[in-house]
């Protein structure tokens, strides 16, 4: 996981934005944007690979071709000239912003000691959140697969969906817990990068 905080302050209101990347480009770019300064978040997770030959652990980006990071509306351009970058994903016509709430809710899933996976993604099911260990206090969807349970965090505006591993008596229900996003999911507009360069 790459997770570096920005070195640089910025006048302005910051806030987490998604990037869209080139294929297998996530780090290059999550690594090319930390060395300017920018806070980014790429959650990833470990895969055994197999070969005809030989095993090898892989960590991959749990969102493949994203990346997060935190910025003012002023160094959008900055971050939309890094090589590798596509565009920024955009809602209404501006940066769509990623609540942090979600992005915290992530960010414990990776760094905790639970197995966590991409998985389909859910905007509805038994919403509860969860009461104690490493990820006390967030909320997500409970499923059980293969006698086992999994909290399905979620980033709405991208319509994907993580799973982490999780033990069912470490949770509470949330009866009155919307189960449709407070916002509509955000198109990415691939011609966004052309727009702001001009």
């Amino acid at each position: 996981m790459v997770n570096v905080p920005s070195e640089i302050s910025s006048a302005g209101h910051v806030e987490w934005n998604a990037i869209y990347t080139r294929h297998q480009h996530e780090k290059a770019v999550a690594e090319s944007l930390a060395g300017n300064g920018f806070e980014v978040f790429l959650p990833t997770y470990n895969v055994i690979r197999q070969w005809t030959d030989r095993k090898k652990q892989l960590s991959l980006p749990l969102f493949p071709c994203y990346v997060f990071v935190r910025s003012n509306f002023e160094r959008h351009l900055r971050v939309l000239t890094t090589p590798g970058v596509h565009f920024m994903v955009m809602f209404a016509g501006r940066p769509a912003p990623i609540p942090d709430l979600e992005i915290d809710a992530i960010r414990k899933a990776v760094e905790s000691m639970f197995r966590v996976e991409p998985h389909p993604f859910l905007r509805c099911g038994d919403w509860v959140r969860v009461t104690s260990g490493p990820l006390a206090d967030v909320e997500g969807i409970l499923v059980r697969k293969k006698g086992s349970y999994r909290l399905i965090l979620s980033a709405e505006l991208l319509g994907k969906s993580i799973a982490v591993e999780i033990d069912a008596f470490s949770v509470k229900p949330l009866p009155h817990r919307s189960t449709t996003p407070l916002v509509p999911l955000a198109q990415p507009e691939t011609f966004a990068k052309r727009r702001v360069a001009r």
